[in-house]
């Protein structure tokens, strides 16, 4: 049972992710879920329960901006002839994975719905607080159509297991955008150029027409939310930019010019960089044919390339990692692969206040903040100092916090 006047965490040093400061001996009250004081003085209020963090780092829970919940294997067709039911229950798993690692917000790229958001809101599913857009949007033979080039026959619908919605022409994709948006979707996701995982595409090619990625844009414009697009090369982003995309998916082939771009329609690159190397080491295990397997190669080492460009190019990098299946558990390794190119400090903003202003949540979350979310977490150590503090939860994670209930708790 709750305490009737809140959660008090006292002896906390609170991780400013704005400014990077470590502040010693702070106290933090808790209550209907929020941050409603800090103080660098003890609170005693009558009625709160009081955890002694003895000094241990508090900062904010986790995002991720690129996830794949239902994602239960790496092999698209065979997920798209399960049981939505067992999809559900073994996303359930993977969710409940996902706060043992810290992530308290989660942004689903292609599979995730309503009904899976309505579950975890509802605390029916265990997991972190989930945005979604339904099903990807793909044109035929594109990233999102798992059909061999044999299988001439197209069933699908809306409410079925899968990560992407195969639609052509203007009227096609508007319809296609317009029910995800009825279904209450969060974002839009589109398929601008081939990918990994698809049998048929390059991953050199474009995806959808000028006509059909505005048509799209207008639709979710319309809503108010933003449109999001699987691009590699920097001919799919770059015109995907161009035609109002806000945040491209992986971008592991950008130019100059992309970089350009991202900072003139203030856009958004979310890079996935830990599903390559998972791929690579672990695809065919986790179900992904061989063949596929081996068109990673082609963007692999590119992804870090990439990030230092854009990094240094000063655009706008949100944390993501598009895992899938037995892998889903190198979610973390993210962290340890961009300390390669960004300062610690810069990659915990990323998986926190950034992700936070692309999801369009940043007074709410990402931030250890009197009036925000209680969606915090407590580790042993100075991530700061030491990335694997944020990558070792079995050692170092001590407390999970979203909306002021604690879910995981070490001694």
């Amino acid at each position: 049972m709750a305490a009737e006047n809140g959660i008090i965490l006292s002896n906390a040093t609170i991780l400013d992710v704005i400014s990077g400061d470590r502040n010693e001996d702070r106290h933090v009250r808790i209550r209907d879920g929020k941050i409603i004081e800090i103080s660098d003085e003890p609170l005693t209020p009558e009625g709160c329960d009081v955890i002694d963090l003895g000094g241990k780092t508090l900062m904010p829970g986790l995002c991720d901006a690129h996830v794949h919940v239902i994602a239960v294997t790496a092999n698209f067709p065979a997920l798209q002839a399960m049981s939505p039911y067992y999809v559900t229950a073994k996303a359930s798993e993977v969710m409940s994975g996902m706060l043992d690692r810290g992530f308290t917000t989660v942004r689903d790229a292609g599979g995730a719905d309503w009904g899976l958001a309505k579950a975890v809101e509802e605390e029916s599913i265990e997991g972190p607080r989930l945005l979604y857009c339904g099903h990807a949007l793909s044109q035929t033979g594109g990233h999102g159509d798992m059909r061999s080039p044999g299988q001439n026959g197209l069933e699908q619908c809306f409410c079925c297991a899968g990560m992407g919605h195969v639609c052509d022409g203007v009227s096609a994709v508007r319809k296609a955008a317009r029910e995800e948006i009825r279904r209450g979707a969060t974002h839009i996701k589109i398929m601008a150029s081939g990918g990994v995982s698809s049998p048929t595409d390059r991953i050199t090619s474009t995806q959808f027409s000028d006509e059909e990625i505005t048509a799209i844009v207008e639709e979710a414009t319309a809503a108010n939310i933003p449109v999001i697009a699987h691009a590699y090369t920097a001919r799919a982003v770059n015109r995907a930019l161009k035609l109002g995309v806000t945040s491209i998916e992986h971008g592991n082939l950008i130019d100059e010019e992309s970089v350009d771009l991202f900072k003139e329609y203030d856009a958004w690159l979310v890079p996935t960089l830990s599903t390559y190397q998972a791929l690579v080491k672990e695809g065919e295990d986790a179900g992904m044919a061989a063949d596929l397997v081996q068109k990673t190669y082609e963007v692999l080492d590119a992804g870090i390339k990439a990030l230092e460009m854009a990094y240094w190019g000063g655009v706008k990098i949100a944390y993501g990692t598009d895992l899938l299946g037995i892998m889903h558990r190198h979610q973390l390794n993210e962290f340890t692969i961009r300390a390669e190119v960004c300062p610690p400090m810069e990659v915990i903003r990323q998986a926190t206040i950034y992700a936070a202003d692309l999801f369009g949540m940043k007074d709410q979350i990402g931030q250890v903040t009197e009036g925000f979310l209680a969606d915090l977490i407590v580790v042993d150590g100075d991530p700061v100092e030491d990335i694997t503090v944020m990558t070792q939860p079995d050692r170092h994670l001590k407390m999970v916090m979203k909306g002021g209930k604690i879910l995981r708790r070490a001694d």
